[in-house]
């Protein structure tokens, strides 16, 4: 009942699982990952069990299709299962039990698995699969997002849309580096919960994603004296030393913390900036 994508990134360093089904919270069920280490995603009948025992067997570095293996001969239920597993290296490994409603199957490739049970047809994987290997100037997470909306848009699970999730695992790569929980985002019950879920990627981006140093400005000169007045123009109070501390705290209150860097400023702080004071000309630059 459900259709999923277990991936990891080319230099190893990501792990993800993206799922969307006509079933409530299938986020909540599904993915499991650990940094550096694997991702697997279960379906059909769930076996929560194999998330744990999953990930445990990938530590010691048991391979992909040696992990399926393991897990599904231990398991009285294995004919009524899906599952989908990646690891640190090789190719992915499936599996889809005979009792699974069809259409179910997956594919495999290096680095990642896709499965399907109760679909439309074999394009929804084929779909899910392709846009993955297409995909590969894209960030990591909105990549796996992309493979889910070709599975949706080629059908998908044949009784409807409920829910979609995104795990996405990246050593120190959680908030303020404090876990490796870099996205975890569900959609549980909506109408179109693909596309919801690509919204709060879109949200969830511009709020948490490190800002790439080779964009970052100097906050100074024209670009700081604009960045005080629009603080101003907010209400905050700006020191005659320069905007920095006002800077950081309004971008506090706008969770925005993750973006700032001493003495320079995010251009996306500063567009997001732009667009929430009030109209302030910009600093007219020196002839």
């Amino acid at each position: 009942m459900t259709f999923s994508l277990v991936a990891r990134s080319a230099d190893g360093r990501l792990h993800g699982v993206v799922v969307a089904s006509k079933f409530l919270a299938a986020g909540a069920l599904v993915p499991a990952a650990e940094a550096e280490i694997g991702a697997l995603a279960t379906q059909a009948h769930v076996n929560l069990a194999y998330r744990p025992q999953g990930l445990a067997l990938l530590r010691t570095g048991v391979a992909a299709a040696d992990v399926v293996a393991g897990l599904v001969a231990a398991d009285g239920d294995r004919a009524h299962r899906q599952l989908g597993v990646v690891g640190a290296t090789g190719p992915g490994a499936t599996w889809t039990g005979p009792a699974c409603h069809p259409w179910a199957g997956g594919r495999v490739g290096d680095g990642w698995a896709a499965q399907g049970n109760i679909l439309a047809g074999p394009e929804v994987v084929d779909a899910l699969a392709d846009a993955w290997l297409a995909g590969s100037a894209l960030p990591f997470a909105e990549r796996l997002v992309a493979a889910l909306r070709a599975g949706d848009e080629a059908g998908g699970d044949r009784r409807g849309r409920q829910s979609a999730g995104l795990l996405v695992v990246e050593r120190g790569g959680g908030y303020a580096g404090t876990s490796d929980v870099l996205v975890d985002l569900r959609v549980d019950d909506h109408p179109d919960p693909v596309a919801e879920l690509e919204r709060l990627l879109a949200v969830h981006t511009l709020l948490f994603s490190r800002p790439d140093p080779a964009t970052l400005l100097d906050l100074s000169g024209a670009v700081a004296d604009e960045v005080a007045a629009l603080l101003a123009a907010l209400g905050h109070q700006v020191a005659a030393d320069g905007p920095e501390e006002a800077l950081f705290s309004w971008a506090a209150l706008e969770n925005l913390e993750e973006r700032l860097v001493p003495g320079r400023i995010d251009p996306v702080v500063l567009t997001h900036l732009r667009s929430v004071a009030p109209h302030v000309p910009a600093p007219r630059q020196a002839s």
